[in-house]
């Protein structure tokens, strides 16, 4: 067995981050980088004018001609060694007041960016958007670097200096906590499958009883018990077990009836004997990005210790021909009891998500559930990598996440359901097929969905294919894993399902 196998990687977590009064004295000696805040008319708090004095007027003649040309909010420019002080560099923010926060977040991620190894001394006076900053810092400065061996992980510290540092300390605390979520996600999104593959995966969700997660590992003689053949179809063709994980954090009000988030978690994904192309197909270890996703919410929550009660139920699989592996024309039985006709193996993912939804639901009676998936790669053509798409069954609880989701800039865009297009799902000789052919591919995935969602369960699917890992960087994010919707599902649940 490969070496690489036996060794789990270490966990990303978020760079230590010290909240204290504001010392203009440490300027002086600052050895990083330094980040201070101006107004879109280049004012200078106290921090500001201590730093211009340092560099005997450098920095306030620099802001000049940036005010010059249009300081806008959100703009971050760099003064490069400045004269007069140890440091490498002084970022400069330009964030009045009136700024939003997600401009904020926006601007701490650009000095995120640019930070290399450095620690970063951050004056942020009395702004109101302290905690957002240093959220914006923190997020860019991942680094996933677990597979290199010459690799120099980030050791400076960030300071942010303000004037009450504990008010900021207690706002930035949670926002950190989804951060650390929002890690984990990133992680396990951008590892490879050798590497995470089903029992590792597991393996890493399980140890999160530590935060005070219940969590539950059922193997397939469980699964086949409960009669999740669609989810075990899926699996049969490879040599890693196929295994669903039970995540139950319950911070609200004993026995209300939890939000469940159900995650797709194929570890690799080949098509089966529906095999895919090979160009391209490296990039299938990001299939279990709705897992990663349901896992780094969960993370969030408990590490954040949220008044409400939350479900994570992830189908853990791996895709793979041979002479074991589900083949076209194939009928298999869910776990619900309707019967489906394969015709696509690579059309995968429903099959895991209708057992686990249906899972869900017989367990747990949730009062709303969420799935998420890198289902279908028509949604990249449709809505490219700025939107996830959201289909749902009950407009207010798709409004709550549009609404969400929107507070942090995850982008999410409402697709229609219909029973034309359910009408596509119809077999001869069962009770549906799983594709409805290539017009609205991603609409009949979830109407294939919808018919394992009882109707009197709020549900909103999620198919994140285009966000979840992109090749380009985004505003806070490295290219490779997003950890998108950790934030957008956190605010869900803090919005609409905390107690008081």
């Amino acid at each position: 067995m490969n070496d690489i196998i036996e060794k789990a990687s270490p966990m990303t977590t978020p760079t230590s981050v010290t909240f204290a009064n504001t010392d203009i004295d440490r300027f002086a000696q600052a050895s990083g980088r330094v980040a201070i805040l101006v107004g879109t008319e280049g004012q200078l708090d106290i921090s500001g004018r201590r730093v211009n004095r340092l560099t005997k007027g450098a920095l306030k003649r620099a802001i000049e001609a940036k005010v010059d040309a249009g300081l806008k909010p959100g703009a971050v420019f760099t003064l490069a060694y400045p004269t007069g002080m140890e440091a490498e560099a002084v970022d400069v923010i330009c964030l009045p007041r009136s700024a939003s926060a997600q401009k904020a977040r926006a601007a701490g991620a650009q000095v995120g960016k640019k930070r290399g190894k450095s620690e970063i001394l951050m004056a942020l006076g009395n702004s109101k958007w302290a905690a957002d900053v240093t959220l914006g810092v923190v997020l860019r400065d991942y680094q996933f670097q677990d597979h290199k061996t010459d690799a120099e992980p980030r050791t400076g510290a960030i300071e942010v200096m303000c004037n009450d540092p504990d008010a900021v300390s207690a706002a930035a605390a949670p926002l950190l906590a989804v951060a650390e979520g929002t890690f984990f996600t990133r992680d396990l999104v951008n590892e490879p499958a050798n590497v995470l593959t089903t029992t590792t995966f597991a393996e890493r969700l399980a140890a999160m009883e530590s935060i005070g997660l219940k969590v539950e590992v059922l193997e397939e003689d469980d699964l086949a018990e409960l009669g999740m053949r669609t989810l075990l179809a899926v699996g049969q063709g490879s040599a890693s077990p196929s295994k669903v994980v039970v995540m139950q954090w319950n911070g609200g009000e004993e026995g209300a009836a939890p939000l469940a988030l159900v995650g797709k978690g194929v570890v690799f994904d080949t098509g089966g004997i529906s095999l895919k192309p090979a160009a391209g197909m490296e990039d299938m270890t990001m299939d279990m990005g709705g897992a990663g996703t349901v896992a780094g919410v969960m993370r969030a929550v408990a590490l954040r210790k949220a008044r409400a009660n939350v479900v994570g139920i992830v189908g853990l699989v791996e895709n793979m021909p041979s002479g074991t592996a589900i083949r076209p024309g194939d009928v298999v039985t869910s776990m619900k009891g309707d019967t489906v006709e394969i015709l696509n193996t690579d059309a995968e993912g429903r099959l895991v998500l209708c057992d686990a939804l249906w899972y869900a639901q017989e367990r747990f009676a949730p009062a709303a559930m969420v799935d998420l998936a890198t289902l279908t790669g028509a949604i990249i053509i449709g809505l490219g990598h700025e939107n996830a798409g959201v289909f749902s069954n009950d407009d207010a609880f798709c409004n709550a996440f549009l609404k969400a989701a929107a507070a942090e800039n995850e982008g999410a865009w409402r697709m229609p359901l219909g029973q034309a297009y359910d009408d596509l799902l119809k077999s001869p000789i069962a009770d549906m097929k799983n594709i409805g052919g290539r017009p609205a591919g991603s609409i009949t995935a979830a109407q294939f969905l919808q018919r394992f969602v009882k109707d009197d369960v709020p549900w909103i699917h999620l198919d994140i294919a285009g966000v979840a890992s992109v090749k380009t960087e985004t505003p806070l994010a490295p290219k490779g894993a997003t950890g998108w919707g950790v934030r957008a599902l956190d605010r869900l649940v803090a919005d609409r399902y905390e107690t008081d």
